[in-house]
């Protein structure tokens, strides 16, 4: 399957870095683009500068509201966001059109953190926009979720994180929830933490794309999961992960080889096994998978480790955690010495983190409107006690 990745805001944009190198490296790898395009829009050029892989002209790094902001953000004001967004599209339609590998694209992913200002409140308007202008081109989004520190320590962010949430849902074809918190690791910097995050929230998209635009006959699964599956398989709230499993060194089959004992067989069924359950604890937010309306598997394993009865193990494992899904799978030959299963769940009825920003974003919302009218009353106050005393203006 092939994205053309939009990045908005300095999360957003980073992540669509990080495609970049994905793509590179299923180029280098597979022989398969899976990119067609890559774009960043921000309203802070500092932002834009510190990215590496995207295409440093002003058609790939697309500032907007240059005029009312000067390059230097919104300051976490969402609306400021899609104001500049609603004035400034244009650019990045135009921008989107003069990709030479456009007509290749399959749908476009918005990339975009949900507790900032300008990612927050763009990813919505810029989906709304390509949804009217390519017609029946799905537009899917990835928003990352904010740290505990940040929803704890900044009510704006979770404020903002609703909003978001709630506006892209009610336009985009698909969200993909990624939730930082689930990635961190408390003993590595920050900077080191940020970009090993990005490098996972990608991850599990790279076999996903790859399968369906091989072009090696000995990369070609027996069952390829195509662009058209993976389009059907995401509807609304959708998660994502990749496991994996280690095949041990003596049950790694050489070329011509076949498993004729049931150690071999039961160990690679057990493989499999070990990395679907990987998979669920690597989703990319908590989820109960009995709440997927649709889900996908995705097997990626040395040829001789796929089997009818993997598959099949694979299969009924799945349907037993998502009963009430839509179930799509596929094979990709992957690396001699691991088996990787991704993992999709879409069409999701409920999501507790969604739920939890709601209910909180509405008493954000109340006892704000409750502290500026005690700030009105208290200034009225102040300025009454002074009527009398005489002005120099």
């Amino acid at each position: 399957m092939k994205f053309m990745i939009i990045g908005l805001g300095q999360c957003g944009s980073r992540i669509a870095d990080e495609f970049v190198r994905l793509n590179k490296r299923a180029q280098s790898e597979r022989g398969a683009t899976i990119i067609t395009g890559s774009f960043a829009i921000n309203t802070d050029k500092t932002d834009l500068t510190g990215l590496s892989s995207i295409g440093d002209d002003y058609t790939h790094r697309i500032l907007i509201g240059g005029r009312k902001t000067w390059g230097h953000g919104v300051g976490k004001v969402n609306e400021m966001g899609a104001e500049m967004a609603r004035e400034d599209g244009d650019k990045v339609i135009d921008a989107i059109r003069t990709s030479p590998l456009f007509y290749q694209t399959h749908a476009f992913l918005l990339c975009a953190g949900a507790a900032g200002g300008t990612g927050s409140g763009a990813v919505s308007i810029i989906a709304q926009l390509l949804k009217e202008r390519y017609v029946g081109k799905p537009v899917y989004a990835l928003v990352t979720l904010p740290f505990a520190h940040e929803e704890g320590s900044e009510l704006r962010s979770v404020y903002n994180t609703a909003v978001c949430l709630k506006s892209v849902n009610s336009v985009a074809d698909g969200v993909f929830l990624a939730d930082n918190q689930r990635y961190i690791r408390k003993d590595s910097s920050m900077a080191n933490n940020l970009n090993r995050i990005n490098a996972k929230i990608v991850e599990p998209f790279y076999n996903l794309m790859c399968a369906g635009e091989i072009t090696k006959y000995k990369h070609v699964g027996s069952k390829t999961l195509d662009a058209g599956d993976i389009m059907q398989s995401i509807d609304g709230w959708t998660a994502i992960g990749v496991g994996r499993a280690i095949i041990p060194q003596e049950f790694r089959l050489p070329w011509g080889s076949s498993k004729n004992n049931f150690r071999d067989k039961s160990q690679e069924n057990l493989n499999a096994i070990q990395a679907m359950d990987a998979s669920f604890g690597e989703l990319s937010v908590g989820c109960n998978p009995e709440d997927a309306g649709r889900a996908l598997y995705l097997l990626a394993a040395p040829e001789k480790h796929m089997s009818m009865d993997v598959s099949k193990g694979l299969g009924d494992y799945l349907r037993e955690r998502a009963e009430n899904a839509v179930i799509r799978s596929g094979d990709f030959p992957g690396e001699k010495s691991v088996i990787d299963v991704t993992i999709l769940f879409s069409q999701l009825a409920y999501v507790q983190k969604i739920r939890d920003y709601y209910d909180k974003a509405m008493s954000f919302s109340g006892s704000q409107k409750d502290r500026l009218k005690e700030t009105s009353s208290r200034l009225r106050d102040m300025e009454d006690a002074g009527r009398e005393l005489p002005s120099l203006i």
